[in-house]
């Protein structure tokens, strides 16, 4: 924060400026923490901020989260507070009051907690009333705004929802970092306990399934761990790339998953890549995950984009002019979490500078994020990342060859420059030898036609994608 936003800061106290502070953290976090983390252990903290920000008391629900609120967050939380006011800032975490009881845990700004206990497994038994199914109850199909780069994967979600253990078992939705494979998932659960409140349902990391076979292993306690997901109505998993050379793992989910299709338990799976695209995965494991449906989610397309940002603004009781809106998705292309992080730092910074939301403002909010974007991608970065990842010299994007192995990639390149720069397309052609922009439109409407029918191409475009924004 600077000088000038700082003492707004402390001038405005009586006007909510301790909530602004403590927003301001939390903001930064949800750009930093996976989805799922910051939604079940940053969001529903609240915070009490002293009249002279030098106090901060974050109350947590119960012992257990304060324990791993403390043992993993509390650094960060204080390092963040810290740096935003601007001077040392005393860290409190305290147990939410109840009948006016809080036991509290004083952590100075500046002091690490590397001594803090290890904390407790969240499938250990004090903690099951906490977590009987973890579903994030924010994330359902009304509150995920669709579009093409979607569709598909959530009307085959929308109809395991409706009829589990039918068809589309098990369903296996694929795609990059941040476009919403999780909100998707988290949504069937949601739905079919809306309709079946007695339904069990679990939603569960992959890591973390890891973690509960090796302590059954640990603990002998197979038993407990095989009653826990045999007996299961639904099961939802995240990123099954995680179960990569955990051979022992690999075995109990292919027992489990085995168990659940016998008594046609419904299973829904995300995962970065195609099932035959996962690397140190057992075959038969790999079969099962292509044996339903597998339906890939895309980087959203201008106009989603344009409506997540409005929707997700007005989420926050705050209105994004369309105009704004379609500046920010035009500059953020590549998912929704990154949108998302975007949004808040215009809100924070909107806030703090007690300005309306307009271009000027997004721009000056987000100028960190837009001169890393326009230094990266550029044609010349794009081609020679194309050119590398093919195996083709530089020289051939702009040579007249046409040979398939040249011309391919070359095509690839023009549609990526298209997608991730704000070229036009004369000038991508002028970049490419010269070629008339006719050339550019043909390969990226191309490009863009057999992304959607071919599985292979979409993995590697979503894998140079991911390259080129580092």
């Amino acid at each position: 924060m600077s000088e000038g936003q700082h003492n707004g800061l402390a001038a405005n106290a009586s006007l909510g400026a301790g909530d602004s502070l403590w927003q301001a953290c939390i903001d930064q976090l949800a750009q930093e923490l996976p989805e799922q983390q910051f939604n079940t252990w940053i969001k529903p903290l609240a915070a009490r901020v002293s009249d002279d920000f030098s106090k901060v008391t974050v109350f947590v629900a119960n012992r257990f989260k304060l324990d791993w609120v403390r043992a993993q967050y509390s650094n960060r939380i204080a390092g963040l507070l810290e740096k935003l006011y601007g001077q040392p800032v005393h860290l409190e975490l305290a147990l939410a009051p109840r009948e006016g009881y809080a036991k509290t845990y004083s952590t100075p700004a500046s002091t690490e907690l590397r001594s803090a206990p290890e904390p407790a497994d969240i499938s250990d038994e004090n903690a099951a009333a906490a977590f009987k199914n973890r579903l994030n109850t924010a994330l359902t199909f009304d509150t995920l705004v669709e579009g093409s780069a979607n569709r598909m994967a959530r009307a085959a979600a929308m109809h395991v929802s409706g009829t589990p253990g039918q068809l589309y078992n098990p369903l296996f939705i694929y795609g990059g970092v941040g476009l919403g494979k999780t909100h998707l998932v988290h949504a069937v659960g949601n739905k079919l306990l809306a309709d079946r409140p007695g339904a069990k349902v679990l939603y569960i990391h992959a890591e973390q399934f890891v973690s509960d076979v090796v302590k059954a292993y640990q603990r002998k306690t197979f038993d407990e761990f095989k009653e826990r997901y045999h007996s299961l109505d639904l099961l939802l998993i995240d990123d099954v790339q995680f179960f990569a050379n955990k051979d022992r793992t690999q075995e109990e989910f292919f027992n489990a998953f085995e168990a659940l299709l016998a008594k046609k338990s419904h299973i829904v799976m995300t995962s970065d890549t195609y099932p035959k695209g996962l690397a140190d995965i057992h075959e038969r494991l790999i079969s099962r995950f292509d044996s339903g449906l597998t339906v890939a989610i895309e980087p959203p397309e201008l106009e989603m984009r344009v409506a997540i940002l409005i929707n997700k603004a007005r989420a926050e009781s705050a209105e994004m002019p369309e105009e704004v809106a379609f500046f920010v998705a035009k500059n953020v292309r590549s998912n929704v979490r990154e949108l998302e992080g975007a949004l808040r730092k215009i809100l924070a910074y909107s806030r703090f500078n007690q300005k309306e939301i307009s271009i000027m403002l997004a721009r000056e909010a987000l100028r960190d994020l837009l001169s890393i974007q326009n230094r990266q991608i550029s044609v010349e970065n794009i081609q020679k990342t194309v050119a590398d990842y093919y195996k083709i010299k530089v020289a051939n994007m702009y040579s007249k060859k046409r040979p398939a192995s040249i011309a391919r990639p070359r095509q690839i390149a023009m549609y990526l420059a298209k997608e991730l720069t704000q070229k036009s397309l004369p000038e991508i052609g002028e970049l490419f030898g010269g070629r008339d922009h006719t050339t550019v439109l043909h390969a990226v409407r191309k490009i863009g036609g057999e992304r959607q029918q071919l599985t292979e191409l979409n993995q590697q475009l979503h894998v140079l994608e991911q390259t080129l924004k580092g």
